[in-house]
């Protein structure tokens, strides 16, 4: 068994009597955390609310209602709340029992759920991320050399529990978990009417990692417009699929202030969506792979640890760039991400001159341990 590094923290704060939502992607295990969080020995109500007749249980009770149901159990499980009308106010009722009971929730889509919980069940939640494995928590159950060792398949495939588990099966698993689960909370979202221009605009992303995209390109080439292009966008984010890196500039004049990146929070997935399994030495796109691949595990570093930063990619007009700034507490870090470990790069001058108290760093797999652990 892989152990979570968010584990921990959730169990420390059960102290708080507060309701546990931990959100991520289909798949990432959830419901496998949700297990190991609880006591063997514990009484537990398990609701796993992609059957309607478990989020029916859940939907306009009163709070006598939902003390005769959760009295008598040590916990109660609620898988998959993002499919319960009105989940937000079922859970504030439920915070507002003040039950021996630990309620903890899971959802696969930050679309409604989040939403309707905090619009109704403010002060009573405590929201968690969850993801696919992280190749810290991989280092943690074997070790950095066997983790290094599979790098290129990880690359290749990605992170996803069921992949990792089953290598011998990657490309099979990495598929079919892009087929029948990654648009599922995406096209259940109400006024999502045009399913192809989903698919057709993940396709699209996915040939653009680690460049630039422009929603008004993306429009004439998907012959939609601009505004759905967003739109379509920010429902994969909320689904946890891609996230955007905005650009950073605080002189602009000389930097571009308003384009973006979009990575995907896991390379195998990217790659399922354009058929591109080759292995990394017979590929053009192993650079993007690898800035996608680090990026993305800064990400869960970050989100896991509490190291509250924000993320941009940095250019001039005149095309300086860098591939990832880090602002922390006022710091900026600078970081060049190579995929060939004789890389050399330094800081572009331009950066230099405007931000001189800021660090810089070339990440390479010979050295990419410590930025994401």
């Amino acid at each position: 068994m892989i152990k979570r590094l968010i584990e921990k923290k959730i169990r420390d704060d059960f102290s708080r009597k507060k309701i546990a939502l931990i959100l991520g992607p289909r798949q990432v295990g959830k419901t496998t955390l949700l297990n190991q969080l609880s006591d063997p020995n514990a009484h537990i109500l398990r609701l796993n609310c992609d059957y309607l007749t478990d989020a029916q249980r859940l939907v306009g009770k009163s709070a006598d209602e939902l003390t005769a149901m959760l009295s008598g159990f040590d916990m109660v499980h609620i898988d998959e709340a993002q499919k319960v009308s009105d989940i937000g106010l079922t859970l504030k009722k439920i915070g507002d029992l003040h039950l021996p009971t630990q309620c903890l929730v899971t959802g696969s889509s930050a679309l409604e759920l989040a939403n309707g919980i905090y619009d109704s069940a403010v002060g009573r939640v405590l929201e968690y991320r969850l993801f696919p494995f992280s190749m810290e928590e991989l280092a943690d159950a074997t070790s950095t050399i066997e983790q290094d060792r599979m790098l290129r398949q990880r690359l290749v495939y990605g992170l996803y529990p069921e992949v990792v588990n089953d290598p011998s099966h990657a490309e099979e698993t990495v598929v079919m978990l892009a087929n029948n689960y990654l648009y599922r909370d995406v096209l259940a979202y109400r006024g999502l009417k045009k399913p192809d221009l989903l698919v057709n605009l993940l396709q699209a992303l996915a040939l653009q990692v680690g460049s630039e995209v422009s929603y008004n390109e993306l429009a004439n080439m998907l012959r939609a417009d601009a505004a759905t292009i967003e739109t379509y966008v920010s429902l994969l984010e909320k689904c946890f699929i891609v996230f955007r890196l905005p650009s950073f500039s605080r002189n602009p004049r000389n930097e571009i202030s308003k384009r973006r990146k979009i990575y995907f929070y896991d390379n195998g997935i990217r790659n399922a969506l354009i058929d591109a399994f080759k292995p990394l030495e017979l590929r053009n796109d192993a650079g993007a792979l690898w800035e996608n691949f680090v990026i993305s595990e800064r990400v869960k570093r970050n989100i896991y640890h509490g190291h509250r930063a924000n993320l941009y990619f940095w250019r001039t007009f005149t095309q300086s760039e860098i591939d990832l700034v880090e602002e922390h507490q006022g710091d900026l870090h600078a970081y060049e991400l190579k995929w060939n470990p004789n890389a050399r790069a330094k800081m572009p001058r331009p950066f230099a001159q405007s931000y001189p108290n800021a660090t810089f760093q070339v990440i390479t797999p010979d050295n990419y341990w410590e930025f994401v652990r």
